[in-house]
């Protein structure tokens, strides 16, 4: 039984370690390796459906029902478009709030660099992080114009810069980009970006006049287009998503993977009434916004060569000449931080993905959250969290270390029975029933607090890998930084340490190669965390030491001797 006991614990490590693999798999976009699904997409439990959304109402009546053919209209109408713009020369222009330095093309009046101001590399702290880019190293916009008419202005039409400030001055709250379009197709756009201090969110106003003689139903279009390229700086033993993303509520949040766009697979809502688009990657994200009960034409395109686009198309009514229409929009481009994501639209703060886990990975946050009020560190906060943990499943730990404890002390027992009758299996298996009856030993008793415990540590894994409050986030001494490695892989050899002792507190399986796999499997595991985060480093310590320190206890208060069962490799 005691082989029984020690080969189903194995096994619940391995199924997890199948299950962090596949459930990985899936958070990058790609399907599961053991346990596909039948599509791609994922679809994830929303804690904010019911909330109102903040983005402004647009000025524009019901639009019309739309198909999947007038989607696939629309995107050839914008690559149409694009291709009859304007080769006017255009410049760059640079606008800046408290958290925000954006940049702006006069073609299109687009966003073509973002940097925020708040969040710096790790490698340099006077270096803020881009997320919108056009160099040669990232292409990475904001567009959006019209279609629905000849010739009218697109991204690729050359606009009039109107406005003159470009900094948020102090005191005041706002600041305003607006571009005007010369007239095109017998309609002129004129584009307003309103900027917030302290905001990540940019609210956009696409006013739409009809200057010319014939009535036109023109169609605005918002889309995020980035190459098909890696973050740079990813880890190799662990990796997080990179791609578009669409929200709607009747398939809730689910990730387009760059690949399926390739082969024309992606699974999405094309027409809805909510939800949004974005493009996501780790701890970052730009969404594209619009109020409940606006419809629009959700779309996925290949631009060109490694290159794709996300977005929406909102129909206008049909505009009589001198008429105008207006529609506001919201654009987001910022950290992933859960709080301010949750207040801007329902299901937003999905875009930080926490995997399969969900349920219980938010509360998990909330939780680490309001012990970082208190506490004011992160690293001190992952401490406290573990420590928390640890308490709540006290009686389960104690059940299963007092099991442990049994096995221990009838250990010697067991390996001088198997000795003497291993050549008759069934009088071993009988006897060593009796033993277990006579001590009152449960070889199964420390199999349940562990299976429950699990789910948790798994769901705190992807707190601590998905959140962007860890970026830059020191904790003591050498940890600068909670998201990158341990610069001197100090918690990673401790962490080493602790597991090998652990494994030695634990009694030692009587067959000998049961006893070298119990060695071997936690060293394997234990080389994989010199490559992580120092955070996840560090919870994963804490548990450590405080799963010894129990156990010690336990086996003090249980009459069974310190002794440490060292392997034997021979």
């Amino acid at each position: 039984m005691n082989d029984i006991r020690r080969t189903i614990l194995w096994v619940i490590f391995g199924f997890s370690i199948v299950l962090l693999w596949d459930q990985w798999q899936i958070h990058n976009g790609r399907p599961a390796t053991f346990f596909p699904s039948p599509t791609a997409a994922v679809a994830k439990p929303v804690t904010a459906a019911d909330q109102p959304a903040t983005v402004p109402n647009p000025e524009v009546p019901q639009a019309r029902q739309l198909t999947s053919a007038a989607v696939d209209g629309g995107v050839a109408a914008i690559q149409a478009a694009a291709q009859l713009a304007s080769s006017l020369p255009h410049e760059r222009v640079t606008f800046s709030t408290d958290v925000l330095k954006l940049t702006f093309d006069t073609e299109g009046g687009s966003l073509v660099r973002s940097e925020f101001l708040r969040h710096h590399e790790s490698h340099d702290a006077r270096t803020p992080v881009v997320l919108f880019d056009e160099s040669k190293d990232r292409v990475y916009l904001s567009q959006t114009g019209l279609i629905g008419g000849k010739d009218l202005p697109t991204h690729k039409t050359v606009m009039k810069l109107l406005s003159s400030e470009r900094e948020l001055k102090d005191g005041v709250d706002t600041l305003t980009v607006q571009f005007e379009s010369p007239v095109s197709g017998g309609v002129q756009l004129l584009k307003t970006y309103t900027l917030q201090r302290g905001s990540y969110a940019v609210d956009v106003k696409h006013e739409v006049r009809n200057v010319g003689q014939e009535a036109v139903t023109p169609q605005v279009y918002l889309q995020l287009v980035r190459d098909g390229n890696k973050i740079p700086g990813g880890s190799s033993f662990y990796s997080t998503f990179t791609g578009p993303a669409i929200y709607t509520e009747a398939k809730k949040y689910h990730k387009v993977e760059f690949g399926d766009i390739e082969k024309g697979k992606a699974d999405f809502d094309k027409e809805s009434t909510n939800g949004y688009v974005a493009m996501v990657q780790h701890y970052f994200a730009s969404a594209w916004l619009l109020a409940d009960g606006v419809q629009r034409e959700i779309f996925v395109r290949k631009v060109s060569n490694n290159l794709y686009a996300v977005g929406m198309i909102a129909p206008l009514q049909v505009l009589a000449p001198g008429a105008t229409r207006v529609l506001d929009a919201r654009l987001f481009v910022g950290p992933q931080e859960e709080k301010q994501l949750e207040a801007l639209a329902p299901g937003l703060e999905l875009v930080k993905d926490y995997g399969w886990l969900t349920i219980l990975a938010k509360p998990l946050y909330w939780l680490l959250d309001k012990l970082h009020g208190f506490l004011h560190n992160w690293g001190w906060s992952i401490v406290a969290l573990v420590v928390l943990l640890k308490i709540a499943f006290y009686w389960l730990n104690a059940k299963a270390y007092a099991s442990m404890a049994k096995m221990k002390a009838i250990a010697p027992r067991i390996t001088e029975m198997r000795d003497r009758l291993k050549d008759k299996p069934q009088q071993m298996q009988q006897e060593m029933m009796r033993i277990y009856r006579e001590e009152k030993v449960n070889p199964l008793g420390g199999c349940l607090p562990i299976m429950i415990q699990i789910p948790v540590f798994i769901a705190l894994y992807w707190v601590l890998l998905s959140s962007v409050e860890m970026r830059n986030a020191p904790w003591v001494l050498w940890i600068k930084d909670l998201s990158t490695e341990d610069p001197y892989y100090i918690l990673p050899l401790v962490m080493t340490l602790t597991t090998m002792l652990q494994t030695a507190l634990n009694p030692a399986p009587p067959d000998p190669m049961q006893a070298k796999l119990m060695w071997i499997m936690p060293l394997v595991f234990s080389v994989m965390f010199f490559f992580f985060p120092a955070g996840l480093v560090l919870y994963w310590v804490t548990n450590n030491v405080l799963s010894i320190a129990q156990q010690w206890v336990i086996n003090k208060r249980m009459g069974v001797p310190p002794q440490f069962n060292l392997p034997k490799f021979r």
